[in-house]
């Protein structure tokens, strides 16, 4: 019943009918597209200054109570969204949005590897974990399809009352999953004392430092390069009205590396940096192609970088000891969203001097270092 509970939870948290229209929302309501980067900007900082300190409240308090609270905090903000649309409700509703982002982070993949572990399953988290991905997948590509008629039916209301709605329903999910948790001792401090405790560990063990960076990198580039897959579709020539399944293309090769992760999670570190080098190959080969059939190249390659990012997490579970577990897994999901900005600044400064299949090759050239790096760990340590 655990695996399919957070299933359950992966897939509602992203089954989000507002999601493929609230840019419109944003535009009907006499936003510049100056004001809308505003907003995101303001939903990615809010995320990361949040991400580490609900990591350590996790830690210091329930990882399911914040599993609980994080859906409601982001269903009040598309509540705000669509019952006074303005530029500062739209801000606030960001603000809910990357707090519900931050308190799920981490939170979520400490409760899940430690119920694991307190069954004797630990190694299953690859596979588990997984397949929550590909549950958030599915639950997306739903969402975008159902909006479609929900909004000809109801317009914003509708949309965001069905939004509302799957938040209140993961929430009250998060309140099924169960938390064995041994009580913290008197002198093990509170709060400051796990945020210490987490920062510690990721700062001075050196192997869990690198499977920080590791999750980050892996986790954080094609994640952000996915945003403008459209722009690359585009740029082949095909209809605009074909752009779309181009994307599709892009977003089965992601959902069908999160169903492998699993059987890929005990690759040795040479098998490993080999799948990372190949998969840099394809997107780089798949992007400059400048044909729609470049398209099957650059989905291999998601799904590969997909699996790669769910093995480094799950080797990263394996290596955090003591009470912290979801303090360092945030630190992860700091470097994750540092990263993303990067890549996003970085895209923009380019975009104006290459082509977008140029840039997608450009930004493969880190996971080769990755490749490499994972080579020489393989021959520094024997397998």
């Amino acid at each position: 019943m655990l695996v399919t509970k957070l299933y359950a939870y992966a897939f509602l948290g992203e089954f989000i009918l507002l999601y493929p229209v609230y840019t419109l929302l944003f535009a009907d309501a006499g936003l510049s597209v100056a004001e809308s980067s505003v907003l995101f900007v303001i939903w990615s900082v809010t995320g990361m200054v949040l991400e580490v300190p609900s990591g350590a409240w996790a830690d210091a308090v329930s990882r399911r109570l914040l599993l609980f609270l994080g859906p409601l905090l982001a269903g009040a903000g598309y509540a705000l969204w669509v019952s006074v649309p303005s530029f500062w409700a739209f801000a606030a509703g960001f603000v809910l949005w990357g707090a519900q982002g931050a308190l799920v982070s981490g939170s979520f993949e400490a409760l899940a590897y430690e119920e694991l572990e307190r069954r004797g399953q630990e190694g299953r988290y690859a596979a588990v974990m997984g397949r929550a991905e590909a549950a958030g997948l599915v639950a997306n590509a739903l969402a975008i399809g159902l909006a479609v008629p929900a909004f000809a039916a109801g317009g914003y209301a509708v949309v965001g009352v069905a939004s509302v709605a799957a938040c209140v329903l993961c929430a009250v999910t998060a309140l099924t999953l169960p938390e064995h948790r041994a009580p913290r001792a008197a002198g093990d401090g509170g709060y400051v004392a796990v945020l210490r405790s987490g920062l510690a560990v990721a700062r001075a063990d050196r192997a869990v430092f690198r499977a920080l960076l590791l999750v980050a990198v892996v986790t954080a580039i094609w994640g952000a390069l996915e945003e403008y897959v459209p722009f690359l579709g585009v740029e082949t020539g095909v209809a605009e009205s074909a752009v779309p399944l181009l994307v599709l293309v892009v977003w089965i090769g992601a959902t069908a590396g999160g169903l492998l992760a699993g059987a890929a999670a005990r690759l040795p570190d040479r098998a490993y940096g080999l799948t990372v080098a190949v998969a840099a190959v394809a997107l780089a080969a798949g992007a400059l192609s400048g044909h729609p059939a470049g398209f099957v190249l650059i989905a291999g390659a998601f799904g590969a970088f997909q699996l790669a990012g769910i093995v480094a997490d799950a080797r990263l579970q394996e290596r955090i000891g003591g009470a912290a577990r979801a303090t360092v897994t945030s630190v992860a999901g700091l470097g994750v969203n540092v990263i993303t900005l990067a890549v996003y600044a970085g895209y923009g400064a380019v975009s104006g001097r290459l082509s977008n299949g140029a840039a997608f090759a450009l930004f493969a050239l880190p996971y080769l270092v990755v490749a490499v790096l994972s080579g020489r760990r393989a021959r520094a340590v024997p397998q």
